[in-house]
């Protein structure tokens, strides 16, 4: 009764986030997030563990959109669906599918066709899973053209293996050879794919034994070695003539020792049909890792950070290659700024964290651990010193003028200006709220263990050693000229009565 609720629950939920399939649209991606990730020893769903900052199941869903021109997605969700479906929210030609009962590959790509109305729809199908987090646009650009060029009917998108051929537990692409079992060409079939073997099957193959094959009624025989040795294996991104692939997809079973229905079986079903199989693969194997645990999914961060880092080491100076972080859209921003020809001399040190949001300038420093984060935009030649904490929320904006100094351990949120040549020394703390937003006039100087909080300061003004709430802090001259300065401000205590000496 429990699970029944549950599961009207999350369809109510895939009701409400799903948009209207647009049939005007020839090209449809599924994407399968449906996986619990046991081996991820998580309670987080394995499609929700980031990658440079971002889900891996946002990543395929993004490296899909950025590539296909008028698409269409399916995402199949099923554990912790709720949770994956927020973080995709409702968007345009997005519908979810629940796969109530995880039954495998193929059973969730059956799901998901569900989705379409076969009378309506006539393109192509892309499937991919949810968890390969370095797939990018380039590579699904490049296995579209493939798919579109070679006119096949299904083709698989193949990885090149390069380590022990014996430590190779993946799935093997076995093609049609130049020659059958009796010496004569197989011509246009050359390189066609037959099947995709598994490798615990492999290995419980006779060695004195060939592997024996049909395609178009001819026999091809393969030794236990040879596959073994064959480096090509299944990624689990295919494409599918859709009006070939409906036809086929129900026929898919669960009679394997797991119970389990298995998209690449349509590769057997599609062959019987006398439909073409092809594969291809990548220029740059990483793309197609995907991930079981916490070990792989850091190799896949590190490979990302590598990423950014060849991206910007000639356009900006980072410190220490395998400690940062940029978002993706800032590192977009850099490469624009970068293509006007104006040196940037952005500086970025150790351990130093610049989230989505965030605008830099010319001529900036973030020392060692600066972290900032949202809608903070700098002016120039601004430094940022150690250990300092810059954010806001996603609907404030945090500005920062030119020639300011931030100091050692500054922690300041929120709505927030900060005009031109001021400082702020270590030790402040300063705030902004939506209602109360905190203005800092040009040529400021801030120090000592100040709190500000969503207050006006004027110009010029000296603040030390002071707590200043939604104050206003205005120009006073004494009578000599200068300019009276602001310390040791402290507000009346409230709750003093609540407190007694010991």
């Amino acid at each position: 009764m429990e699970l029944k609720q549950a599961s009207g629950t999350v369809q109510e939920m895939v009701e409400k986030l799903s948009s209207k399939f647009n049939y005007d649209y020839k090209e449809v991606a599924i994407i399968l997030a449906a996986g619990h990730g046991k081996r991820i020893k998580s309670q987080t769903s394995k499609m929700l563990h980031e990658i440079w900052g971002v889900p891996t199941v946002e990543r395929v869903y993004n490296a899909c959109r950025k590539a296909l021109n008028g698409l269409n997605i399916l995402l199949v969700v099923g554990i912790k669906a709720k949770d994956v479906m927020r973080v995709i929210g409702k968007r345009e030609s997005t519908t979810f599918a629940f796969q109530e009962q995880q039954n495998g590959t193929g059973h969730a790509v059956q799901v998901a066709l569900e989705k379409i109305v076969p009378e309506k729809y006539e393109g192509t199908v892309y499937v991919l899973p949810g968890d390969m987090g370095l797939i990018d646009a380039e590579t699904i650009a490049m296995f579209r053209d493939e798919f579109r060029h070679s006119e096949s009917d299904m083709m698989v998108l193949t990885g090149i293996y390069s380590g022990d051929p014996e430590l190779n537990s993946y799935g093997r692409i076995i093609r049609v050879k130049r020659t059958d079992a009796d010496g004569n060409t197989s011509g246009e079939d050359f390189g066609k794919v037959i099947e995709i073997i598994e490798h615990k099957d492999i290995l419980h193959l006779n060695e004195n034994k060939p592997y024996e094959l049909y395609y178009n009624n001819k026999k091809y025989c393969y030794s236990k070695e040879e596959l073994i040795n064959n480096n090509e294996f299944n990624s689990g991104v295919y494409a599918f003539d859709y009006k070939k692939l409906i036809t086929l997809v129900s026929k898919l079973s669960s009679n394997n020792v797991q119970k389990e229905i298995y998209i690449t079986d349509l590769i057997d079903l599609f062959n019987k049909s006398g439909y073409s199989v092809n594969a291809v693969s990548p220029k740059q194997q990483y793309v197609l890792m995907g991930f079981n645990n916490k070990s792989v999914l850091r190799e896949m961060e590190a490979v990302a950070r590598e990423n950014a880092y060849e991206k910007l080491k000639d356009v900006i100076e980072i410190a220490d290659p395998d400690d940062f972080f940029i978002d993706e859209s800032v590192i977009e921003d850099i490469l624009e700024m970068d293509g006007k020809g104006i040196p940037l001399d952005i500086k970025i040190g150790k351990g130093v964290y610049i989230g989505k949001g965030v605008k830099l300038n010319y001529n900036l420093t973030l020392k060692k651990n600066a972290f900032v984060n949202c809608n903070v935009t700098f002016g120039k030649n601004v430094t940022v010193w150690e250990n300092v904490h810059l954010s806001c929320f996603p609907h404030q904006t945090f500005i920062i003028g030119d020639n300011v100094e931030i100091l050692w351990g500054d922690i300041i949120k929120g709505n927030i200006i900060i005009g031109d040549n001021s400082v702020i020394e270590s030790s402040v703390n300063m705030t902004g709220s939506d209602e109360h937003p905190l203005i800092i006039g040009k040529n400021v100087l801030i120090k000592g263990t100040s709190y500000i909080f969503g207050s006006v300061v004027e110009d010029g003004i000296f603040i030390e050693h002071s707590v200043l709430i939604k104050k206003k802090v205005e120009r006073l001259f004494k009578k000599d000229g200068s300019l009276q300065k602001v310390r040791f401000y402290l507000p009346m205590p409230e709750g003093a009565d609540t407190i007694e000496d010991l």
